[in-house]
């Protein structure tokens, strides 16, 4: 028998024998541990109520997309978010999505053009980016045409259109249509197989991380990130603004994949940008990638973001296509942390609908043994005491009836180690700090508690832990729960500690 069918064997044999030990999430029903990003836009501002109506749904972090609004609307859609988010006794995170480079043809005289098969085209460098006609057209990074020789296929309009590169001459790019259709204003412009040069942080980008930074954003977004140099940069640049949001690396160029262990190691989030990267690389390749990608993310304890037409017949309709509800559930079973919504909700006319039903399948996903069994780092050794604790608090609770997990933390790092193990059992971060309750609704199977062991008597800590416990599950006499702390309390990394306590008529650990 080959190797990898063995692997699939035993695979499956391992799911049958552990069936028993993952527990369902406490409560009368099923908590859902993949998180949902949605983005804002002229659906929710028209309606107010409708902010309203998608935290209720289940939002838990919500997406700022640059590349349309200006700083006003979108300072009032974090505030907003925060203020009704905290009416509510919720936490939803900020994230703040950068524009980037994209390479766009300019605006046509006569409106849209038709082309079609084997008609010639002109990308013209020197043409006024409001000049363009049957014949020709401006594009918005001259550069472009250092970057293209003879050959090369252009994708325009999300591959709707290609343009093979007859030659180049000048400031012109004479190319050949290969599949034609409708060409309007704006439209972006990719080359097959990546190669273009623009830096990921164009002039406006800049100005936009000291935005993030003033509305104190819990993610920033990079987009068209081409290698570990661009994470660095855009860190300093925010760092320098005064914020510490975590920093997302969205790969929508087949470049960043040659070098994408150093990506993922100098960032803190990967998001599958699956429009511009099936692009570049072709949607045929896609689905690998991205089980590639949410596989490397999770080895490398970064959370991963998978994000794209996940449902995007429902900025239309009010019920997604079968297509995207397998789509969905997919992404959950390769174990991403996170769902993302973008025109569905921005726009659309179903956005608290779209939520609600994203949080169904990702629920009905979650219940599967595959969403369940995980191998995450059984053969490697932990460098860091406080990821020690987390990864033997995840294997007890896994493999003993414990209901739920309560982690003190101070920066959220000790969860999201947890979160890396497959599991259907909650774990609360419980935390005094914001910011940290705001990082960790990213995280998949986390979830925030404002909690301040510092009004606390030390020797009740066990005891008030358990009772918020009792508030938010349905512990019932008997049940176990992990506690997870550090002795020093206020010190980041510092989890040194993990108890087992028994609910009861008292408190008191039975191991530790």
């Amino acid at each position: 028998m080959a190797i990898k069918s063995v692997q699939r064997l035993n695979k499956r044999q391992r799911i049958k024998e552990n069936r028993n030990f993952y527990q369902k999430p406490i409560g009368t029903s099923m908590q859902r541990r993949t998180k949902i990003v949605a983005t804002l836009g002229p659906s929710i501002d028209d309606n107010p109520e409708v902010l309203d109506d998608i935290i209720a749904a289940g939002v838990n972090v919500v997406r700022l997309n640059l590349s349309h609004g200006d700083y006003e609307i979108h300072a009032k859609r974090a505030e907003a978010v925060r203020n009704r988010a905290q009416a509510s006794g919720r936490q939803v995170g900020v994230l703040v999505d950068l524009q980037g480079p994209k390479i766009r043809v300019g605006k046509f005289k006569k409106g849209p053009i038709t082309l079609k098969e084997d008609d010639s085209f002109i990308l013209d460098m020197d043409l006024a980016q409001d000049a363009g006609t049957q014949e020709s057209v401006g594009v918005t990074y001259k550069s472009i045409i250092d970057d293209l020789e003879r050959g090369n296929t252009l994708l325009l309009n999300d591959g709707l259109l290609v343009f093979w590169v007859e030659k180049i001459e000048g400031a012109k790019i004479y190319c050949k249509v290969k599949v034609g259709g409708i060409l309007s204003d704006s439209k972006g412009i990719n080359k097959k197989g990546g190669g273009l040069s623009a830096p990921a942080l164009t002039a406006k980008d800049k100005e936009d991380i000291k935005f993030a930074a003033s509305i104190n954003a819990d993610y920033l977004a990079i987009s068209f990130v081409r290698n570990k140099e661009d994470i660095i940069e855009s860190r300093k640049l925010l760092n320098k603004a005064g914020c510490n949001a975590g920093i997302v690396a969205k790969i929508e160029r087949a470049e960043a994949l040659e070098c994408i262990d150093e990506i993922i190691e100098a960032t803190d989030v990967i998001m599958v940008a699956r429009g511009d990267l099936g692009v570049e690389i072709g949607d045929a390749e896609l689905p690998a990638v991205q089980k590639r990608l949410i596989r490397l993310s999770r080895k490398a304890n970064k959370v991963v973001i998978t994000a794209t037409q996940m449902m995007e017949s429902m900025i239309t309709n009010p019920v997604p296509t079968r297509a995207e509800v397998f789509d969905v559930a997919n992404a959950v079973l390769d174990g991403t942390d996170a769902v993302m919504l973008s025109g569905e909700t921005a726009v659309g006319k179903y956005p608290a609908k779209a939520i609600e039903i994203m949080g169904e399948i990702c629920r009905e996903a979650e219940k599967q043994d595959e969403a369940k069994v995980s191998d995450h780092r059984l053969d490697t050794t932990f460098q860091h005491i406080d990821e020690s604790i987390a990864m033997a608090t995840m294997y007890i609770a896994n493999h003993l009836n414990v209901r739920a997990i309560a982690a003190l933390t101070e920066s959220g790092e000790t969860t999201l180690w947890m979160s890396r193990i497959s599991s259907g059992i909650p774990i609360y971060a419980l935390t005094s700090s914001v910011e940290t309750r705001r990082r960790v609704t990213l995280y998949r199977g986390v979830y925030p508690v404002s909690f301040n062991v510092d009004k606390m008597d030390i020797n009740k800590t066990n005891e008030e832990i358990t009772n918020e416990m009792m508030r938010r599950t349905a512990l019932r006499p008997d049940d176990q729960i992990i506690m997870t702390k550090g002795d020093k309390d206020g010190v980041p990394g510092g989890t040194n500690v993990m108890k087992i306590l028994r609910v009861g008529d008292h408190i008191e650990p039975s191991n530790s």
